[in-house]
């Protein structure tokens, strides 16, 4: 049964909520803050697989604890807010939350959303070709979910981020689209018009062209672009890719 922490100030949405989860096969612990919150993952006696995270909350605000959370084996996060400009969605998921819904939500929709976050950390790596993808001196770990850099750094990514990379590292020097990386990254749950899609390319670029950039690190690939845009085509993976 997946564990589930749900962390709102609201009493009567984490009343509804927990009752509908749990009508729905899950474990669910509520907590009212920051510090409800780190008293129940102290008292677990396992990881939550899940947290469910409100983003106005009095003390310690959402995105505060979202950066807490977002780290190698840590949690999926799924934001609640009723901000829901699309600069506070992607200011959820710049600190690391894998998927964002604003308030008030429908609870079958935050379902869907948690399943689909849930079904992708549990599905295999890939077509069995190997579970350590190498790419330009980098390695990503396939089972771990861990991808390591050329000079050795262990780089954090958030669920959204290594579903993405999985399928670049699947298709390499191949022009994707948006549409195709939508539905190969997160499934039929995808909405075409989602555009969390672009902050997650956003924030991979990032995270790979600035570990290229390391005054440590020189030789062929010190400077490559691993993500090209692809005019009126979409994205393309550049590296020839190993699995080994």
């Amino acid at each position: 049964m997946p564990s589930i922490l749900l962390v709102d100030d609201d009493p009567g949405i984490r009343d509804l909520v927990s009752d509908f989860l749990g009508r729905h096969g899950y474990d669910v612990t509520t907590a009212e803050d920051g510090s409800t919150m780190d008293r129940a993952i102290g008292k677990s006696q396992k990881p939550f697989d899940l947290v469910v995270l409100d983003l106005m909350m009095p003390g310690e605000h959402g995105l505060e604890i979202a950066r807490r959370l977002a780290k190698p084996g840590g949690p999926a996060i799924i934001m609640l807010s009723a901000m829901g400009e699309d600069s506070d969605r992607i200011v959820g998921l710049e600190v690391g939350a894998d998927d964002y819904l604003p308030k008030p939500c429908n609870p079958r929709e935050l379902l869907a959303r948690i399943r689909a976050v849930l079904r992708r950390r549990q599905e295999p790596a890939g077509d069995g070709a190997g579970v350590v993808a190498e790419f330009a001196g980098w390695r990503l770990d396939l089972v771990r979910r861990e991808l390591t850099s050329p000079d050795g750094v262990l780089i954090t990514l958030s669920d959204g981020e290594f579903s993405l990379l999985r399928v670049f590292v699947e298709r390499p020097q191949q022009p994707l689209a948006r549409e195709e990386l939508l539905d190969l990254a997160r499934g039929r749950e995808a909405d075409s018009y989602d555009r969390s899609i672009d902050v997650q390319i956003s924030r991979l670029r990032r995270k790979l062209d600035g570990a290229m950039q390391s005054p440590s690190l020189s030789g062929a690939h010190a400077h490559d672009e691993l993500i090209r845009t692809v005019r009126n085509e979409g994205y393309m993976f550049t590296p020839a890719v190993v699995r080994r």
